[in-house]
């Protein structure tokens, strides 16, 4: 019997599945966030102390031609970039700053490649704390600075990079009443877990087989993961999906810890890549990351920047769209697929972590063709050069002449098909 010695009391899974959906139809803006409507398992902050901005329930969406090129029944995407300022971050904010909010503190403040300012700045606004933004100068897509600055928060470049501004930002909130809000704050993955649930109602609670997200500072994969020991713990689920994390080869520290070592130690290095969300040499959450991709079995792939632009372009072809650091996650699917790991019959969720417009010039660059240098592009396949031609879409340029037009679509290809 429940509460006796040696056995658990939990909750009734199935009770849990019909209040979170119940929630849905309420007005109230704690049942209408994605994240605050599943607080039974956020014991963090007082009900009445939440700040939100009616985040998460962000769409899971087929990607029938995609998994068409590649073999696959079935291929998802769990689109975070659908939150309110455009990345999953949002779902980890809200947590932190509630938690910032409620212990009295006036200013909140964090090291970011740009999703990350934004959502703490918005967040901030709406709940009247100020907020203080270090990013590395030169090296954030100006679409996510952008939004830091129109939310009113104070942001400094530093000449340094991502790293640089993590070490200093810990020497103020040492000598300030500053409240940290990278992912090292442990109430950002109490956020950042509930994307796992929502995949779970929008799956009928059918796990999928793969969950692959891409790896930057590594707490999406920590996260992720804890989210669904917690829905195992609870019978919520019977199995958890393999969590695999694809980096970029220019910012790839776990995939080259996890060649060298297995994971046992980190060697931090200097990241670059064009992908900026993830461009982190020194990743603040790769133990727990490690931890995760063990406990569920899953694997880290690097990708090349042809092979992430081709990919972002491909999703872009779905009618979906997501910022350059997304795309990693079909790239790396490529070779999961390639070599046999990820099988036809089995379900994969991509996680998209933001909006195709966080980093608009990436995408106008590609289809202009001024994206890839001539030496990335001299090892690319006919059939590889044939796709980057297929997807690409420059505007061109026409007299005002409905001749002129005609010429252009008889001219085109056939449409892609229907999805």
């Amino acid at each position: 019997m429940a509460g006796q010695p040696g056995t658990r009391n939990l909750p009734n899974a199935s009770a849990l599945r019909y209040l979170w959906q119940e929630r849905r139809t309420s007005t109230l803006g704690v049942d209408q966030s994605g994240v605050w409507r599943f607080r039974d398992l956020l014991p963090i902050v007082a009900e009445e102390r939440v700040i939100t901005l009616r985040e998460g329930n962000t769409p899971l969406y087929e990607m029938p031609r995609t998994a068409a090129a590649l073999g696959l029944n079935w291929l998802l995407a769990k689109h975070q970039g659908m939150n309110p300022t455009g990345s999953f971050k949002d779902t980890g904010m809200t947590a932190a700053l509630s938690v910032a909010v409620a212990s009295g503190f006036e200013w909140v403040a964090c090291a970011s490649t740009g999703n990350t300012s934004a959502a703490m700045a918005a967040y901030a606004a709406r709940a009247g704390v100020r907020s203080l933004v270090l990013i590395p100068e030169g090296k954030i897509a100006w679409g996510k600075l952008s939004q830091a600055m129109d939310y009113g928060s104070t942001t400094l470049q530093l000449r340094t990079d991502f790293d640089g501004c993590v070490r200093v930002l810990g020497e103020v909130v040492k000598r300030a009443p500053v409240y940290l809000l990278n992912s090292v704050n442990p109430y950002r993955l109490e956020g950042q877990k509930t994307p796992a649930f929502e995949m779970m109602e929008q799956c009928d609670w059918q796990a999928p087989q793969h969950v692959i997200v891409p790896g930057g500072n590594l707490a999406n994969c920590s996260a992720l993961g804890k989210g669904f020991a917690e829905m195992m713990h609870l019978g919520l689920v019977h199995q958890a999906p393999k969590i695999s994390v694809i980096q970029a080869e220019g910012a790839n520290p776990l995939y080259r810890s996890l060649q060298a070592n297995g994971g046992a130690a980190l060697e931090p290095v200097v990241a670059k890549t064009r992908a900026s969300a993830i461009q982190i040499g020194n990743p603040a959450s790769w133990k727990k990351a490690v931890r995760t991709l063990a406990w569920t079995g899953g694997w880290c792939e690097q990708v090349s920047e042809r092979e992430i632009a081709l990919a972002k372009a491909e999703i872009g072809a779905e009618g979906i769209g997501c910022e350059p650091a997304s795309a990693v996650t079909l790239a790396g699917l490529k070779k999961l697929a390639a070599d046999g790991r990820v099988g036809r019959e089995e379900t994969v969720v991509l996680l998209l972590t933001g909006h195709t417009l966080k980093d608009s010039d990436y995408t106008i660059k590609y289809h202009l063709g001024e994206l890839l240098s001539e030496a990335e592009m001299e090892s690319a396949g006919s059939a590889e050069l044939a796709e980057h031609a297929r997807l690409r879409r420059a505007p061109m340029v026409l007299d005002a002449d409905a001749d002129a037009v005609l010429r252009v679509l008889d001219a085109q290809p056939s449409a892609l098909g229907p999805a």
